[in-house]
């Protein structure tokens, strides 16, 4: 993982297509977010997901594997969870029931239907994301957003965000009813380029603040640029893309703030220029 900029730079192939997340990159609807996922965990035994929790063994790390036990014992996130705010449904779930999608499926739905009486309020995750994606319009780069919400929920926080500036900002959207698996499957990214009738190759940046979105992106085939606005320190990150042959989607570059992405994206597009 490369968290020098300028090296960066000359490793990065120019991008043609430019993907976000939607989600804890974009934008922040974690209050919401985390009141819908702690409704539905007290649900597992009845919705029969109990049981397909992931042992122990299994886990990406022992943290990981706390978490689970955390939930099987008590039907609920750790608080510090919640506290911390650094951690997206999509994890979540990642933790919770592995790479079983059926499973996951399952979860997803109930998680909509609880947030359903949840969401509403949007705002700019970092600020400057307007003035961001507005810049990248003006150059020959498709620009796209994906995310596990389902539609209904996106279309509605993309209205209200900044009083609908963002309504004409982008070239294609993928939510999460639009594909049957959702990320970190590459389906939803495969999806998007067929919209846009372009290649899945690393001249699409896919930038997302979650493991799910480095594991997508490289299935996908494109470049995973991991956002950190969570803040995570190094030792962290490094469990959270331990490169095992379990996990071993890792991404090319890490940016901490929408100025280095920026400031990152402007670069590569001059050195090609």
């Amino acid at each position: 993982m490369i968290r020098n900029l300028v090296e960066a730079v000359h490793i990065l192939t120019p991008p043609r297509v430019v993907l976000f997340d939607w989600h804890a990159t974009l934008v922040d609807t974690l209050d919401a977010m985390y009141t819908a996922v702690d409704e539905i965990l007290p649900q597992l035994p009845e919705l029969g997901l109990l049981d397909e929790l992931v042992p122990a063994a299994r886990s990406r790390s022992a943290e990981d594997a706390r978490l689970v036990e955390h939930v099987r014992k008590h039907g609920r996130l750790h608080p510090k969870v919640r506290a911390d705010r650094r951690i997206s449904r999509t994890d979540i779930f990642e933790i919770l029931f592995g790479g079983n999608e059926d499973v996951k499926h399952i979860a997803h739905e109930a998680f909509n239907e609880a947030y359903r009486r949840h969401y509403g309020e949007v705002r700019p995750f970092e600020g400057g994301e307007l003035a961001l994606l507005n810049e990248l319009r003006e150059f020959d780069v498709k620009i796209g957003v994906l995310t596990n919400r389902d539609r209904e929920f996106f279309e509605h926080e993309l209205a209200a965000i900044e009083d609908g500036a963002w309504q004409d900002l982008f070239d294609v959207s993928v939510c999460g009813g639009d594909t049957f698996r959702r990320k970190p499957n590459p389906e939803p990214i495969l999806k998007a380029l067929e919209l846009l009738k372009q290649p899945a190759d690393p001249a699409c940046w896919y930038l997302g603040d979650s493991s799910t979105d480095v594991a997508s992106s490289c299935r996908a085939g494109v470049s995973p640029i991991f956002f950190n606005g969570a803040g995570w320190d190094p030792a962290w990150l490094e469990k959270v893309f331990p490169g095992t042959p379990a996990h071993p989607e890792k991404p090319l570059v890490i940016v901490e703030t929408f100025a280095e992405f920026r400031w990152l994206f402007e670069e590569c597009l001059s050195i090609e220029h």
